[in-house]
């Protein structure tokens, strides 16, 4: 695989059951371009490990003043600078490939589980850990899987030099092949303390970027409430944690660069002196003693790679471990590959086991619910997104579970949108431009969702001159429209794909009441004949709605008309007008309202029922 050739046309079935299991994958999976690098590693590693011997033929040459000798000894000299240059070039060409193309599969592999995975990621990991992993983690395992081929050469590379020492020169080769070892494994009872200060370090950084997430995805709601100051501090406290935390990681690793300088310094100076002595007394020769001091000199390049290694594996083993987490998460029980129904898309009743909720094929079904959050769990359980823990029993379409239904054909049968959808950047008509039946023009879901002013606004914002809203660009996320506006887009999106059933939580929550009334007729003629199951406790949507069902405590309490369930449950007409627990006592005093205690047939006097649009449309402003 070269760098031409991303992205990958399949990244592959990770082993995530741990980080170094992971690590271990992820190498195999780039076997041939590990072997690339450890060859022109090898070359380029021993092209310096012979330039010893050119450079004490060279000298012993002098010393005999033989011209002959001392021109082979360039040649040598010149022949290991060849390989040294093509093995460094190559070496680093491929390893660099090595690093970009990792990088690139574990990003893919993210990717794809985010869109596996949905809403429910979100909810089980937290976003600044997703970001975290998806941008310094994934370098963190590229650099891991990039320095394994150039320390295996090195480590290569330093064997055949000590075992060549032995043999051109045991005397002084003996002391260098029992050095070097030392020297290597010198720093190893330190690896696992600098290891547990980097995990330290990477656990703070995840921290803190989580909270920088959260901070800046809440940004109104802290402005709304005066809360800026109370989260800045709070990331400040965290960022200095990082960098105390970092400090003391870079102590310790400062600590092994300095071993790996000073030991080695000191068998450079024991070759020395021992082998001056060798050649004072004519043992050897001044350049065999020049061979030996060049070849000691050098080994301090590969042993470098040692500690680069270790550093390294400390940094990407927990940078491996979070990325390991997020790849095993599953969104239901069910494996793609073992098949299983095809994907024909199911039809009949949606139906939850869990609740008791049931949505009628065809029909428009309001749910309501007094928890706010237990509303979006319910919606995300409808449409499979739901965590495992959160699975009691599978939704059904009919008779189908949702969790035996492959992945594309689940997406496709049940469409979720929930509280707060994403509009990515680019046209109007490439928003629009989504897997759909066909059945509903953009044009008819635009005027369904009541777009005509978000029409105008994105006219008059082209900068293309076309007068074509189609074609008007919208920026990332939106931003440039207002809330309402860019939840009526992802409304008219959901209409235009047009799926089996359409979940829609809290759709019309940013509009005015005239606006959300006109939705509600518009969602109502343009999604007849299709399930719809609006989540939601305004009056003008509840009163055109063909069945409201109100979930209580996580079971389905009552299910009839809006105007029914005001007349004869409380709890319902405590949710819908949003009274608060002292206004119901209030009542319940004065015998205006029936209050929990009320039974039918009490003399509490019950509000009559609403008889216009108009009187919904005051309880829903004055709420």
């Amino acid at each position: 695989m070269q760098i031409r050739d991303l992205p990958y046309p399949d990244p592959g079935r990770p082993d995530a059951r741990s980080g170094p299991r992971f690590l271990y994958w992820l190498g195999r999976r780039q076997l041939r371009g590990q072997l690339k690098s450890l060859s022109w590693g090898l070359l380029h590693q021993l092209g310096v490990a012979g330039l010893p011997l050119g450079a004490g033929l060279a000298v012993q040459a002098v010393v005999d003043r033989s011209g002959g000798r001392l021109a082979l000894a360039g040649a040598v000299i010149a022949l290991f600078g060849c390989a040294i240059t093509l093995g460094d070039t190559m070496l680093h060409r491929t390893a660099v490939t090595n690093w970009i193309t990792a990088a690139s599969r574990v990003q893919q592999l993210l990717a794809r589980k985010t869109a596996e995975l949905g809403s429910a990621l979100t909810r089980r990991v937290a976003a600044g850990e997703v970001v975290a992993v998806s941008t310094g983690d994934v370098e963190k395992i590229g650099w891991f899987v990039e320095a394994l081929s150039r320390f295996l050469a090195a480590a290569i590379a330093v064997v055949v030099v000590c075992v060549s020492l032995v043999f051109y020169l045991p005397s002084i080769g003996a002391v260098v092949a029992i050095g070097v070892p030392v020297l290597a494994l010198a720093v190893l009872p330190l690896l696992p303390r600098a290891t547990q200060r980097a995990d330290v370090q990477r656990e703070k950084a995840g921290r803190a970027t989580e909270l920088a997430a959260d901070t800046v995805a809440g940004l109104r709601v802290l402005r709304g409430i005066g809360g800026e100051e109370l989260f800045l501090t709070r990331y400040r406290e965290a960022s200095q944690e990082v960098r105390a935390a970092a400090v003391r990681s870079a102590r310790m690793w400062a600590l092994i660069s300095a071993i790996q300088v000073f030991l080695p310094g000191i068998l450079l100076i024991t070759v020395v002196w021992y082998g001056a002595i060798l050649a004072g007394d004519g043992r050897i020769s001044v350049g065999e003693l020049v061979t030996v001091y060049s070849a000691v000199t050098l080994l301090l390049f590969p042993l470098r790679h040692f500690e680069e290694i270790a550093m390294a594996y400390s940094f990407s083993r927990p940078s491996a471990t979070r990325a390991a987490r997020v790849l095993r998460l599953e969104r239901t029980s069910y494996e793609d590959e073992r098949g299983g129904l095809d994907d024909a898309r199911p039809t009949g009743d949606l139906f939850d086991p869990a609740t008791g909720m049931l949505a009628t094929a065809g029909q428009l079904t309001a749910v309501v619910c007094g928890d706010p959050d237990a509303a979006g769990r319910l919606a995300e359980r409808l449409g499979g997104h739901a965590a495992e823990e959160e699975k009691s029993a599978s939704v059904l379409l009919g008779s189908v579970a949702l969790d035996d239904l492959p992945l594309e054909a689940a997406r496709a049968s049940v469409l979720v949108q929930d509280k707060d959808p994403v509009l990515l950047s680019g046209t109007l008509t490439e928003l629009l431009d989504v897997p759909a039946s066909g059945a509903v023009k953009p044009r008819d879901a635009l005027d369904a969702a009541q777009c005509d002013d978000v029409l105008a606004a994105l006219v008059q914002a082209s900068v293309d001159g076309s007068g074509d809203p189609l074609r008007s660009r919208i920026t990332e996320r939106g931003r440039s429209l207002s809330g309402g506006q860019r939840q009526r887009l992802a409304l008219a999106r959901s209409l235009v794909a047009d799926p089996e059933v359409l979940v829609l939580d809290e759709p019309t929550s940013a509009v005015d009441s005239h606006t959300e009334a006109r939705i509600a007729e518009g969602v109502r003629r343009l999604r007849s004949g299709r399930t719809t199951v609006v989540f939601a406790s305004s009056p003008l949507l509840l009163d055109r709605a063909d069945t409201v069902v109100f979930v209580h405590d996580g079971k389905v309490a009552a299910v009839g008309q809006h105007r029914e369930l005001l007349r004869d449950d409380p709890r319902y007409l405590s949710v819908v007008t949003r009274r608060t627990d002292e206004e119901e006592a209030a009542e319940a005093e004065a015998g205006t309202a029936g209050g929990p205690g009320s039974a039918p047939g009490d003399d509490a006097q019950v509000p009559p029922p609403l008889k216009t649009r108009e009187e919904l449309a005051e309880i829903e402003e004055s709420a």
